[in-house]
């Protein structure tokens, strides 16, 4: 059997990624369900004679929300309580369940799965509230106008029933194209500071199913010993020690080389015959860069100029606006590289049903991409493989590789056997941190020119550093005459108002797999920006919240922008810190959002500075569900700040140095006193709040440390705690 291993191969065929799984639909349109009492109304849309709803979830649910979010505007517009309500995630299917931002692709990123999805779950409830009170006004004689489904009721004032009641004849029905979406002043759920997560009570008590619990009868353990430098292959391995292990079955070569697969009856054995394995590796083309020289590289790039003339501006003009200007504020910014490190570890399980489906279970991020790579590992259609989604516990990017990675990995495991007994992949975190994908390093040059008003005349930036997506199989999608987007978002499309600025990008060797990390290329460009023109504030001799609203004028970003500015602002007391504190501020657009964070901070660099409060105010457009848009901010905030205290992955030869939680330490609960969260009241459509929370957060945090009484300078290169910041 042959198996196309190529990287580009897996993902490059999305369009015709093959069959369709619809859930049989009727000649009608209406779909019929697994249960002879239950019906699905429409892809997205289950009821149960029971009277109780079920909505089909097509986002992965590792923490951001989508389950309860999506399954909000199912129920507002059927007409149900959250209590009448629960939420399935829907079968791996990307002509129904796509992504409507990503194309036929059915996956989770960008912040996109309430932006993407307000307008069609919406439909799919009304369409099913429609089809149950039509199927109610034909029994009963009435007209279908006077009837409406109030919590879980069909009603007219008159005639009440449960929408249970005629479940089955509303999927003889046909699916109305254009439902009546209900009007705002109707809502009870979409908005309700009430409203509270349907996944937050199974977390608690320990009934939550996450992708690690998966125990399938007679199932193998795999864990595979890698190489630690990037590129390097396995040239022979002994696993005489590895027999040893109680537990052990056998050890594997994947057909890639990049590693050795230790098959055992459970992760204890696994994990031990792994570290028995005697592997001899072929490093002839491995990475051999430390990040010293990672780093020169990358400085290098700054000095020289830029391949690519992003916004087209005329370089050398804005160049002699800067060099003539009164004054010249220049910083030289570097960004390491970042792991994504989520709470639970890759894993994923894969089994052959007696029909000869693949099935895998998995905490899919993007379950398109296993999809498509196992049609081509295991030679079947699409309809002879089955992703099933469970939680997640974690990703910020991680879990949507655009070679799916870890799934593949499974994959060739799961062919290496004789499929008679399933697989179960497992990372622990040290493979998870050394072995992953990482957030790009980067570096940016900036140089802004003032006159003698304090007024920018010119701006000239340069970003040099590795792109995440030249070399995928979204590069033809995701980049435009050679440019990234992704490295330079934030900048290119900044609300800001800035004259004559001039952007040039430069790209990089790649020294490991790099990836989207939460917020991507918003993760250094809003720290730059930011940083930037706190620097320019100050050298103009005015507010750093005043200076920055003069360039935020006009109509639609720039004056949601500025609105989240001042909203921060005012809540946050600016300009009035308790003795012995300082304020820093930023604010950023991203995915579709605005977010402007105040940071408070107190101490000194001898004994240490102390994050007393963040101050947030976003604007999300219509907040679907508050409680949710408030723990997301409250995230990013941390994750943001955590790893800009004290967070990098340095490489000694191509290998990575960290290992785990002591050395790539996440955010301590104690690192920050206090967040306070501000909405702005919107009627905009939704958009992403998993990552716009984060851009913000390093550069306030910076922006108030340069404020102490000691004036040290603003932090230029990450983390904090290695270039001249010490946190109590």
């Amino acid at each position: 059997m042959t198996v196309n291993l190529s990287r580009r191969g897996f993902l490059k065929s999305a369009a015709a990624a093959g069959a369709a799984l619809y859930i049989g639909a009727n000649a009608k349109g209406a779909m019929a369900a697994s249960g002879s009492a239950d019906a699905m109304l429409n892809h997205f849309v289950k009821i149960g004679a029971d009277g109780k709803a079920i909505a089909m979830v097509k986002h992965v649910e590792f923490g951001q929300g989508p389950a309860t979010g999506l399954t909000t505007l199912i129920a507002e517009e059927l007409g149900v309580t959250m209590d009448q309500i629960t939420y399935e995630f829907a079968p791996s299917n990307p002509e129904v369940y796509n992504n409507l931002f990503f194309g036929p692709f059915q996956g989770t990123g960008g912040s996109t799965a309430m932006a993407n999805s307000w307008m069609q779950y919406r439909t799919a409830g009304a369409a099913a509230r429609e089809m149950l009170i039509n199927a109610a006004a034909k029994e009963w004689g009435v007209d279908a106008s006077s009837l409406d489904i109030v919590d879980g009721m069909i009603t007219d004032g008159g005639n009440s029933a449960s929408m249970g009641d005629f479940v089955a004849a509303a999927a003889e029905m046909e699916v109305p194209a254009e439902p009546r979406l209900r009007d705002q002043s109707e809502w009870k759920l979409i908005g309700n500071t009430q409203t509270r997560r349907l996944d937050s009570p199974i977390k608690v008590n320990g009934q939550a199913y996450f992708a690690m619990d998966v125990q399938l009868d007679n199932q193998m353990v795999v864990m595979v010993r890698r190489t630690l430098q990037k590129g390097g292959v396995v040239a022979s391995f002994d696993d005489s020690a590895s027999k040893e292990v109680k537990g052990f079955i056998m050890a594997q070569a994947l057909p890639t080389g990049h590693g050795v697969a230790v098959y055992a009856e459970n992760t204890w054995a696994a994990m031990q015959a792994r570290e028995a394995l005697k592997v001899v590796w072929d490093m002839s083309a491995a990475e051999t860069r430390s990040s010293s020289e990672i780093k020169d590289e990358i400085m290098a790039a700054l000095a020289t100029e830029p391949t690519y003339n992003v916004n087209k501006a005329e370089r050398a003009a804005v160049k002699s606006n800067v060099d003539a200007a009164a004054q010249v504020v220049e910083r030289t910014f570097y960004f390491p590289l970042l792991a994504h490190a989520p709470m639970e570890p890759l894993n994923c399980t894969i089994e052959q049903t007696t029909e000869g489906k693949i099935v895998l279970h998995d905490g899919a991020q993007m379950p398109t991409g296993p999809h498509m790579a196992y049609q081509q590992i295991f030679e079947l259609p699409a309809d002879m493989i089955e992703v099933n989604s469970l939680l997640a516990g974690g990703s910020f990017g991680r879990r949507a590789t655009p070679d799916a990675d870890y799934q593949v990995e499974a994959g060739l495991a799961f062919i290496m056997t004789d499929r008679s007994r399933p697989v179960k992949l497992v990372w622990d975190r040290e493979d998870d941190v050394r072995g992953g994908y990482y957030r790009p390093a980067v570096g940016h040059k900036v140089r802004v020119g003032l006159d003698d008003n304090g007024t920018i005349v010119g701006w000239d930036h340069q970003v040099a550093g590795q792109s995440i997506m030249k070399g995928t199989a979204f590069e033809a999608m995701a980049v435009i005459d050679g440019i990234d987007h992704s490295t330079v978002e934030g900048i290119a499309d900044s609300p800001y108002s800035i004259p004559g600025q001039a952007l040039g990008l430069t790209d990089t060797e790649k020294a490991t797999s790099v990836l989207w990390w939460r917020s991507v290329g918003h993760t250094h460009t809003a720290y730059v920006m930011e940083v930037m023109m706190d620097l320019a504030a100050k050298a103009a001799g005015q507010d750093p919240v005043g200076f920055r609203l003069s360039y935020l004028t006009g109509e639609g970003d720039a004056a949601r922008k500025a609105g989240v500015l001042k909203l921060a602002a005012e809540k946050a007391n600016w300009g009035n810190a308790p003795e012995g504190r300082t304020q820093g501020i930023a604010v950023h657009k991203s995915f579709g959002s605005y977010v402007a964070e105040v940071v408070e901070v107190s101490g000194n660099n001898d004994d240490g500075i102390v994050i007393e409060k963040v101050t947030a105010a976003v604007d999300c457009g219509i907040a679907v569900n508050p409680d949710t848009v408030i723990a997301q901010i409250e995230g990013g905030i941390g994750y943001g700040i955590g790893h800009a205290m004290r967070d990098q992955i340095t490489l000694d030869g191509g290998a990575v140095e960290q290992a785990n939680f002591p050395d790539y330490e996440p955010l301590r609960i104690s690192d920050i006193k206090a967040i306070e969260t501000h909405i702005v009241a919107s009627a905009e459509a939704p958009s992403g709040v998993g990552e716009p929370g984060t851009p913000p957060s390093a550069p306030a945090l910076a922006n108030a440390i340069a404020a102490l009484p000691d004036n040290p300078e603003h932090v230029v290169e990450l983390p904090m705690s290695e270039n001249g910041v010490y946190f109590a």
